[in-house]
């Protein structure tokens, strides 16, 4: 298995997008979670960096994930926006925060 070296977190209300990127910047994981799914994949998931937007429900994630020993980054909205490359959606949002 591919190692994971950054995965970046599409927040939603009830629902999260995650792209996975490992260390040449590929895609290696997809995946879509509620959030007690989230949690439970995130605490079995290697030890990695996460990152996804700075709003109002991204630090309670940020510090859930941080207390699972992952390494949390939040970006301002307005640094993401140059990296999404065609229309937008969940998906393209996780890959542009990662």
């Amino acid at each position: 298995m591919t190692t994971i070296k950054v995965i970046g977190i599409d927040l939603g209300k009830s629902s999260f997008h995650l792209i996975g990127h490992d260390h040449t910047g590929r895609e290696q994981l997809r995946k879509h979670f509620s959030r007690p799914k989230l949690i439970q994949f995130l605490s079995q998931t290697p030890k990695t960096t996460i990152a996804m937007e700075s709003c109002g429900g991204s630090h309670w994630l940020a510090r859930k994930c941080q207390s699972l020993g992952h390494e949390v980054k939040l970006i301002p909205p307005q640094y993401v926006k140059p990296y999404v490359k065609t229309n937008k959606n969940d998906y393209i949002d996780a890959d542009a925060i990662a």
